[in-house]
């Protein structure tokens, strides 16, 4: 669906927490957002404890004091607003290359939503600039390094306060790059300016990293389906047993994510030809690799993985996050709920799992190719070996992205370097397990690819013996936009397309066009 259209969709933002749907429909499709009368209320409400601080003598932090180790300055009232401005403008301090347009605008969803809460005193007027410039389609310029995942995602979130101040730059509706000011009043939004604690309230928040985990883990979800539906075809097509899938032998070791992959190799076997072709006395096979005969365990286990990561972005989901934050009671307390850990963990152990489902991905592939171990199929799928290469260099290049896989499956949240002169001493870097795990999804997604890419040969080749139903719905769909087995060609465009076909979930559909859903 086009922006143009989603755009006539409108998310309505509430006291309670977002849908994991309702934050892709803004953050991908373009979908417009409202405050609820409800979040209006509650904000006015915790407004108002807010401005009964803001003229006490007594300081109040992030109302009448400097921020991290400048807490212990005092500043007087007649400086408390140019107070706010500074910090955005000063904190506003990210470099290297944009952001993408969905993690920014899942991020300025995310705080838009804890706003709405009235948890952290921030104006109504204010969170409305921000429902506003999402659904006109501004996107502020947020740069790839300045978050610490500690404090919140300062610099990213900043970067997004800066242009709803009018300052900065944006991205129109169009992807055009503008000055904030000129953006706004094209689409007739006034720029906000800062009153007590606002500039605070919006940057001091755990939102980059929890809206690129909510876009991570639906990604995922696709991917690791569609990793069944590479390996059932591998299996079938390097002439291995699904005997080991049995529901009574997986239900040995009763892990949730290992049952569901089991059945679904099960469907996608169900009623092969190229299976019941060596079910005979004459098959001297005791039992395949691991690469075929785990999938279930190692597919299974990133499921789990998945599964508790989903948990942990729900509870985040649920919660209002800044410091100080607004009580129900009406104090205005300090607090540490900003710090990353919770979501730097769960974006670390998914990155592992994402390495490990694509380094056996990988492994099955590498199968194929070598007359070692493919049982009888032409050495690298070749038509003319020697001639021709078929898929040598596909393998690598499986490699060398399962390679990265593993760098980038070394653990961000491990790591701490102090900040704000030893203040915060401790931080995150969610935000870093968060940018590592977005490209180590797109890995993955390729490495699929080409195992799929290579076992849809392989079965071409298996012929005339007659693949399962799913699996050759699964070809077919491949074979619409790569040709079969033949003379070597230029292969990475047929590589992208396959890319394409797993990224978008369209080998997923066509398989459970068969089978039904897939687990």
């Amino acid at each position: 669906m086009s922006d143009a259209v989603m755009r006539h969709i409108t998310v309505e933002v509430g006291t309670g927490p977002l849908a994991p749907a309702e934050i892709l429909a803004v953050a991908r499709e373009g979908a417009g957002v409202r405050l609820s009368a409800e979040a209006e209320s509650a904000m006015a409400a915790g407004r108002k404890v807010v401005e009964a601080l803001a003229d006490d003598a007594e300081p109040h932090y992030g109302i009448s004091t400097g921020f991290g180790a400048l807490a212990v300055r005092h500043i007087p009232v007649d400086r408390r607003a140019q107070l706010q401005r500074s910090l955005v403008r000063s904190h506003a301090a990210g470099s290297g290359p944009e952001v993408e347009r969905e993690v920014v605008r899942a991020l300025m969803l995310l705080r838009l939503s804890t706003l709405a809460t009235g948890r952290t005193g921030v104006r109504p007027e204010t969170a409305r600039v921000y429902a506003a410039m999402l659904t006109a389609g501004i996107t502020p310029v947020v740069r790839e390094y300045g978050s610490l995942g500690c404090s919140g995602d300062l610099a990213p979130l900043a970067h997004c306060a800066l242009a709803a101040m009018g300052e900065g730059e944006v991205r129109d509706a169009s992807g055009a790059l503008r000055p904030a000011a000129e953006a706004l009043a094209a689409t007739g939004v006034e720029p906000v300016v800062l009153a007590e604690k606002e500039g605070l309230g919006l940057i001091n928040g755990t939102d980059g990293m929890l809206g690129m985990l909510v876009l991570a883990c639906h990604d995922l979800r696709t991917a690791l389906r569609t990793a069944d539906v590479a390996a059932a075809t591998s299996v079938e097509a390097l002439l291995g047993t699904d005997a080991v899938f049995a529901a009574d032998l997986q239900a040995l070791r009763p892990h949730p994510g290992q049952a569901e992959s089991a059945a679904n190799l099960r469907a996608l076997l169900d009623g092969s030809g190229i299976m019941a072709s060596h079910r005979t006395p004459d098959c001297t096979r005791v039992q395949d690799a691991y690469s075929l005969r785990c999938a279930p365990q190692v597919h299974g286990a990133a499921r789990d993985t998945l599964a508790h990561a989903e948990v942990v972005a729900g509870r985040e989901l649920a919660a209002a996050v800044d410091n100080p934050v607004v009580t129900v009671d009406g104090r205005v307390e300090s607090n540490g709920n900003f710090h990353g850990a919770p979501l730097g963990y769960v974006l670390d152990f998914l990155a592992i799992a994402v390495a490990d489902v694509a380094s056996m991905s990988e492994r099955r592939t590498d199968r194929f190719l070598d007359v070692a171990r493919n049982h009888g199929l032409p050495p690298f799928l070749a038509d003319d070996p020697g001639v021709d290469s078929g898929h040598m260099i596909a393998q690598y290049t499986q490699a060398g992205i399962v390679s990265e896989l593993k760098r980038l499956a070394v653990p961000a949240s491990v790591d701490s370097i102090p900040s704000s002169a030893m203040q915060e001493d401790h931080v995150s870097m969610g935000w870093a397990a968060a940018r590592k795990l977005r490209r180590a999804v797109d890995g993955l997604t390729r490495v699929v690819a080409i195992e799929l890419l290579t076992a849809a040969r392989a079965l071409d080749l298996r012929a005339p013996l007659a693949p399962a139903a799913a699996t050759a719905a699964v070809r077919d769909r491949l074979r619409a936009e790569v040709a079969g087995p033949g003379p070597d060609r230029w292969l990475a465009p047929e590589i992208e397309a396959a890319v394409g076909l797993a990224a978008s979930g369209e080998v997923l559909a066509a398989a459970e066009r068969v089978t039904g859903p897939l687990n």
